[in-house]
């Protein structure tokens, strides 16, 4: 203990302090700097890659009524309205959620797409909701979630009321008009 009262006099106050400036040191590069190294190592690899990659090249058309009407045709038309409303029900029951009465609405803007409306009162747990609403969005990408609310009656309890508000969009009924 003597030794080492005296290697500290003998350092001075800048002495000790670089020696635990040093000590601390150690665990913050194994904790910090290191984790942050490979985190930028792994970020320039993916930079890398997307760079490497062919840029988009868009398929040539007919100006912008042709893409216009090709990104139309990626919406079902409004006549398909029964089988994506099924295609809902079916991911709820696939999903084994109980479905209460749900609100439906038709909008049909004079320019633009036609949305439905779908606000849907389920109940279920949180991983039924969860498949439901990652399966809808994965499986119809003319479906987009406006809006998810959850309520527990209990703390314990593992069912929950959620309601789901999403819209379907729909091709335009006069597509084949669009300039």
């Amino acid at each position: 203990m003597k030794r080492i009262h005296d290697a500290l006099l003998a350092l001075g106050p800048a002495g000790v302090i670089g020696i635990g400036v040093l000590i601390f040191c150690v665990p913050f590069y194994f904790s910090a700097v290191q984790p942050a190294e490979r985190e930028l190592q792994a970020q320039r690899s993916v930079a890398e890659r997307l760079n490497a990659r062919t840029p988009f090249q868009p398929v040539s058309s007919g100006g912008r009524a042709g893409e216009l009407r090709r990104f139309y045709g990626l919406f079902p038309p409004l006549e398909k309205l029964p089988d994506q409303l099924e295609r809902v029900y079916g991911f709820a029951r696939a999903a084994n959620l109980e479905l209460l009465q749900g609100e439906y609405r038709l909008e049909m803007p004079r320019v633009g797409m036609p949305a439905y409306r779908i606000t849907l009162p389920i109940r279920g747990t949180y991983a039924q909701v969860r498949q439901f609403v990652g399966a809808t969005l994965k499986d119809m990408p003319s479906a987009s979630l406006d809006a998810l609310r959850f309520e527990r009656k209990r703390i314990g309890d593992p069912q929950l009321e959620a309601q789901v508000r999403m819209t379907v969009y729909f091709r335009p009924v006069n597509e084949g008009d669009t300039p």
